[in-house]
């Protein structure tokens, strides 16, 4: 196949350079967003009578041809093309002739692919998104089931203070909201065509880039050419966003793993989820959640790998641009393959509430609570603690919890203990309690849940 650049050198063409130089083997999927954007660039050439409108009509149709030629599995992309662009456009002049030659007009490679990644980002962060609002959904579905469940809340891995697994799951749906947001932002900041920026210095044409940016759903086109084509700040706010998806994937699969081994035992991962050993016949491994942990570490290789990229480019277009691609495309591709498998996964875990609640039951996790009992009644909150932390202490060494020592022995450390302490340090009580705005309580989770519920249905 010719090459586009073809006139200022001569022969002598190296395979090896043809190879090294090509990026169809990863670009050729982004072959909708390179013809819709030359659709859209023939109708400006044609509303600003660059070329003629039967020769639009020509290009448009030809290039709806193809796409539904490549869709059907009729035509086959011929990967010995330089790229996607290239391909295109010849395998549009061999069907029309000499009209596909002119679609080139008043545009160059460089300003083409920014405008066709653009597009295929916008397109990738809908889908993090719609895969993201399906686990909030199915979390938020879970935590309604289980807005009563005592667990352990944890600092430093310590058993802290009793949460429920409703108030433990909301968290992470915090988390992925704000994922959804992120992506938004993202989307909005990369709505900016590029197209009509050409090489690097725009055009001697009379284009209309206000009208080719609006054809093609962007909000205007960029302000400065050189700036245009050779921006790569979307892709990294791409892989930024990202990678903050995959930290909380990550996260949410470290509690998960620990969550469902025998020490802990909260969860059981379903079979469907998980795999077994090749010697150990007593395994099952959480290997789904595993991956997803140790798939983060690729996402953020990526965005490193973009950002060093970029570090050294002097302006305009330079061919280590090519490089950005296979970053944005691996991370998209990881992170819906994770979002898919994560959400069903969670979905069909077992809770056993019974050693969630027998867990948060030692370890002395109502201490606040018997600290705060003092202070209810007048005792500084700082003697409250140490007294408090006294008791913890003969515990430790009587074998005796909160719940079990005798008033007396309250009484020995403060005359203000009563037989109400043992209501007020029971761990529903200390949960009920705790009824201020993102709590744990039972009415303070309810709202929570709905705010996912909105958050949810103002989104789809």
């Amino acid at each position: 196949m010719s090459k586009l650049w073809e006139g200022r050198l001569g022969g002598n063409d190296s395979s090896l350079t043809d190879s090294f130089n090509s990026s169809i083997s990863f670009d050729s999927r982004m072959y909708k967003q390179d013809i819709t954007g030359s659709v859209a660039h023939a109708h400006m050439l044609s509303k600003q009578k660059i070329i003629t409108e039967a020769e639009a009509l020509s290009i448009t149709e030809g290039l709806w041809e193809i796409l539904s030629d490549i869709e059907s599995g009729k035509l086959k992309i011929d990967y010995s093309a330089e790229d996607i662009h290239t391909f295109i456009e010849q395998e549009l002049t061999s069907r029309i002739g000499d009209a596909g030659k002119k679609l080139h007009t008043a545009r160059s490679r460089n300003d083409q692919v920014a405008l066709d990644l653009r597009m295929y980002l916008r397109g990738e962060a809908d889908e993090i998104i719609k895969l993201l609002k399906n686990l909030i959904k199915i979390l938020n579905e879970k935590a309604k089931l289980h807005i009563d469940t005592v667990m352990p809340g944890y600092t430093h891995m310590q058993r802290a203070q009793p949460v429920t697994l409703a108030h433990y799951l909301l968290a992470y749906e915090a988390m992925f909201a704000r994922d959804c947001l992120r992506l938004g932002d993202v989307k909005k900041r990369m709505n900016v065509s590029p197209i009509g920026s050409c090489a690097l210095a725009g055009t001697t044409y009379d284009t209309d880039r206000f009208f080719e940016a609006s054809l093609l759903g962007f909000d205007a086109p960029c302000v400065n050419s050189l700036d245009g084509v050779s921006d790569r700040d979307f892709c990294v706010d791409f892989l930024e966003a990202c990678s903050l998806v995959m930290t909380h994937l990550s996260r949410f699969s470290e509690e998960l793993i620990y969550w469902s081994g025998s020490e802990f035992g909260f969860i059981t991962m379903s079979d469907g989820f998980s795999t077994g050993s090749s010697i150990m016949p007593q395994k099952k491994n959480p290997d789904v959640a595993e991956l997803a942990r140790g798939k983060t570490g690729r996402v953020y290789g990526n965005l490193m790998g973009m950002l060093t990229v970029l570090k050294g480019l002097p302006l305009a277009y330079n061919k280590d641009l090519q490089e950005d691609k296979e970053f944005v495309f691996d991370s998209a591709d990881t992170v819906k393959a994770c979002l898919t498998i994560f959400a069903p996964m969670c979905e069909a875990m077992t809770v056993n509430a019974d050693k969630m609640r027998k867990a948060a039951s030692s370890g002395f996790i109502n201490a606040t609570d018997c600290a705060d009992y003092l202070t209810k009644k007048g005792l500084p909150f700082r003697d409250a603690y140490k007294i408090t932390g006294k008791l913890v202490a003969e515990c430790v060494i009587t074998g005796e919890t909160l719940e079990t020592l005798p008033l007396d022995r309250y009484k020995e450390y403060s005359v203000l203990f009563d037989g109400d302490i043992y209501e007020a340090i029971s761990l529903e009580t200390c949960v009920g309690r705790r009824n201020s705005y993102g709590g744990p309580a039972y009415d303070a989770v309810k709202i929570q849940t709905e705010v996912f519920d909105k958050f949810i249905k103002n989104n789809e």
